[in-house]
């Protein structure tokens, strides 16, 4: 009998590079569309709406880059930190170790006898693999590079924000902020939907949620434009 194989694609082998992707670019669309809605409804001209929003697109893409390199960099350290730690339990107290990788079998559903044979083949092949698999919940296979996370915060961020820049420079100047409004809603629309396509979730939802908190962002800070009125 022939045995059949096939590949399996989870969305999870997707989510380190997804999440900082999504993220960057829908603050790009938030932020810059929000910066240039609130500074063109102070009444200022299209040359200084421009400005904010170059200066929004640069500043943001560092901030992203930065923000993002230190988030993940601080969780594999933070990791680091439990695998050194369990490698030296290991070395000192493996009957322990043994026993506690064996209780979380139990737990989860094997009998006794199963779950010992479990642990000791497990940990005969890879002792830290499996505790950091199955007891700290370390797994390569959601692993984030910070340099690759920086990166790609920093590319879909400047993307996103060339969307509101593209728009204000079209549009006339006595209707900038309608126009970016509109436009960034619908962008939000479709990032938030591809997003959740591509994170295995429904493309309505995903939409949805995106545009609501990027409408309630440019609202507010049309607001704040509007109340103070002043030319920067």
């Amino acid at each position: 009998m022939s045995r059949l194989s096939h590949s399996e694609n989870h969305m999870v082998h997707r989510i380190g590079w997804l999440r900082a992707a999504v993220l960057g670019a829908n603050d790009g669309l938030v932020s810059t569309s929000s910066l240039v809605v609130g500074v063109a409804a102070a009444g200022t001209g299209a040359t200084e709406v421009m400005l904010a929003g170059l200066a929004g697109l640069v500043a943001g893409a560092m901030s992203m880059a930065a923000g993002e390199y230190v988030s993940v960099s601080s969780q594999a350290d933070a990791e680091q930190a439990d695998l050194a730690r369990e490698r030296r339990e290991l070395e000192d107290m493996p009957e322990e170790e043994l026993e506690e990788l064996t209780m979380i079998y139990v737990e989860r559903g094997l009998d006794r006898d199963l779950a010992e044979q479990v642990a000791h083949q497990l940990t005969e092949r890879d002792a830290l693999g499996a505790h950091a698999r199955d007891e700290l919940g370390i797994s390569e296979t959601i692993a984030t590079n910070p340099i690759q996370a920086a990166l790609v915060s920093a590319l879909t961020f400047s993307v996103g924000a060339v969307v509101p820049l593209i728009v204000a420079i079209l549009a006339p100047p006595m209707q900038i902020s309608l126009i970016v409004a509109v436009a960034t809603l619908l962008a939000l629309a479709v990032l938030g939907g591809l997003g959740a396509s591509a994170g295995g979730a429904g493309m309505v939802r995903g939409a949805f949620r995106v545009t609501f908190w990027g409408a309630l962002a440019m609202a507010a800070t049309a607001l704040v434009g509007t109340l103070f009125g002043v030319a920067v």
